[in-house]
């Protein structure tokens, strides 16, 4: 029986460009994610970890995500990630996101108190769920205990799954623990689960994971793509081979200013290696080493002329 699911495939959080004054800039914004519609991503969360999300204002990413809109990307394409510290700015991100149509959200649970209780985080998200009274909305938790060391326990999820039903549908595993997301996997069928990492992209397409929404999809989302198109063929585990190698060797480097500085060079456009406090852009040699690393071991070339 094929299972009905509102998010699937390889979706990338998309990298947010800088204009020479710092603010965000729109054009080059929308051009890249319409290149990664092209180039193999299913659907886009942007304003995750890998945009700068929280360097960004709210103002700037409501406005980032009415442009994409605008521009004619399909909203119910786009997964926005609207989470804060703060029910009050979460609810108002969220609340705009479904007003424009997104297909969902992704949340990241409040990460500025650590060692929260359940009941905490519960209500945390409740209160966000019962301000935004949408039937509309789809929420994906966001777990990144690296980064927020506030992550999710099953039973935590199983409470939100049974208090919100249909709003409550997935969640994206970014720990980097194989173990926890098998464990979520096998707990809940059907839950839309996202490895964070294309690492794990095999071995959760076999267990039932939806797809995977990695940073490296900005740059690398044409070969996720063949392998989720054909996960189940001969040739899946020496595909899953090449991407991790690739995966690997990226995230030697800073993953962010190095995805940055990759667009740059194949763009021709310097600006794109531009970041936000408190990043700081790859020095000239690092991101030389890093473009001649990709490509003398991988063969790493990113063409923006060519479509998927």
């Amino acid at each position: 029986m094929k299972v009905h699911r509102n998010f699937s495939g390889v979706i990338a959080p998309v990298l947010t460009p800088f204009g020479e004054d710092g603010s965000p800039d729109p054009d080059r914004f929308i051009e890249h994610a319409e290149w990664l519609l092209e180039d193999g991503c299913t659907a886009l969360a942007p304003f995750g970890t890998t945009s700068e999300a929280n360097s960004l204002g709210l103002d700037e990413r409501m406005e980032l995500l009415e442009e994409l809109v605008d521009s004619g990307v399909d909203p119910a394409k786009l997964m926005p990630g609207t989470g804060s510290c703060s029910v009050a700015d979460a609810a108002i991100l969220t609340q705009h996101a479904v007003d424009l149509g997104c297909g969902g959200v992704l949340m990241l649970p409040p990460f500025y108190y650590k060692n929260p209780s359940e009941e905490g985080l519960f209500r945390f998200f409740a209160e966000v769920i019962d301000d935004v009274g949408d039937d509309r909305l789809r929420v994906y938790l966001y777990h990144i205990p690296p980064v927020a060391q506030v992550g999710f326990t099953l039973p935590l999820i199983e409470r939100l799954r049974n208090e919100f039903p249909g709003v409550v549908v997935g969640l994206k595993d970014s720990s980097g623990d194989w173990s926890n997301m098998k464990s979520i996997l096998d707990a809940f069928p059907g839950f839309e689960l996202f490895p964070g990492s294309e690492l794990y992209m095999l071995e959760g397409l076999r267990n039932g994971a939806a797809g995977v929404i990695s940073a490296t999809a900005n740059v690398g989302a044409r070969a996720l793509r063949r392998l989720y198109d054909d996960w189940r063929g001969a040739n899946a585990d020496s595909m899953q081979e090449e991407i991790s190698a690739l995966r690997r060797t990226i995230q030697s480097f800073p993953v962010v200013p190095t995805m940055k500085a990759l667009i740059a060079h194949y763009r021709q456009d310097e600006g794109w290696a531009e970041v936000r406090p408190p990043f700081t852009p790859l020095p000239k040699a690092e991101a030389e080493r890093a473009i001649a690393t990709l490509a003398d071991q991988h063969g790493f070339r990113l063409d923006f002329a060519e479509a998927a």
